[in-house]
């Protein structure tokens, strides 16, 4: 990790698993009060960390190896036709791409989302300082896609550039407008503008074989996971 090379990291004590309701889980997170710059994260994503805010972490527990890292090489991508179906339906929205800084409406929209489909998690109750702390970050390449049905704000996509990806960080949408399935129409839009900046890949995060919540994630293919420290593609063993 040359980019990370002298870099500390620290592992948290066992905590409540987010993913699996009956496991414990631990936490490598790099050292916050180091100087983390775009290009560190970038090499650090490429061994599996993720970014919480400012904080950049990936987990480390000793039993389990659930939690996978996951990600769609752009250029091989294939819409299957449920997929190709969102894609059409959403054709009418228009997307814009702001700098990642507080907007009330935004947050507006995320309150409303995780109300409705968090309410049950750690993300519940949600607040403005959550939201900022867990969104943003000093030292990131950040942006927010916007997605308008019309004049109406109905959707938010939270994305990081990397020196071979984009990494969708968090997206949140209007809950009254689930037949548009915006949820995986953001992901698409995401394949596309990867594809139009000549990147290779848009990382989605963690996949959890067991976990309802990460289903979602093996219905984009190829998919590519991290496993044994060598980025190979996900097959139907693992």
């Amino acid at each position: 990790m040359t980019a990370s090379s002298g870099l500390k990291f620290f592992s948290t004590p066992p905590h409540h698993c987010s993913y699996l309701e009956d496991e414990q889980a631990i936490t490598l997170f790099a050292d916050p009060e180091a100087s983390i710059t775009n290009a560190t994260y970038h090499q650090l994503s490429l061994y599996g960390f993720r970014r919480s805010g400012n904080y950049i972490y990936k987990p480390q527990c000793a039993s389990c190896h659930a939690c996978v890292s996951v990600r769609i090489p752009v250029a091989a991508f294939a819409a299957n036709r449920q997929q190709r179906r969102v894609w059409q339906r959403n054709q009418d929205l228009t997307v814009r791409k702001v700098p990642a800084t507080y907007v009330q409406a935004h947050y507006d929209l995320y309150a409303k989302y995780i109300r409705y489909r968090h309410a049950d998690g750690d993300m519940f109750p949600p607040s403005v300082a959550q939201y900022v702390s867990f969104l943003f970050a000093d030292w990131s390449e950040t942006w927010l896609y916007e997605f308008y049905d019309g004049f109406k704000l109905i959707a938010v996509a939270v994305c990081d550039v990397l020196k071979n990806g984009l990494s969708a960080v968090y997206t949140f949408y209007d809950t009254d407008a689930e037949k548009r399935s915006l949820g995986t129409y953001a992901v698409l839009w995401q394949i596309a503008e990867a594809q139009k900046m000549d990147l290779s890949f848009l990382y989605l995060g963690y996949w959890v074989k067991n976990s309802p919540k990460m289903a979602y994630k093996t219905n984009f293919r190829p998919l590519e996971a991290l496993i044994d420290q060598l980025w190979r593609p996900l097959n139907n063993s693992v």
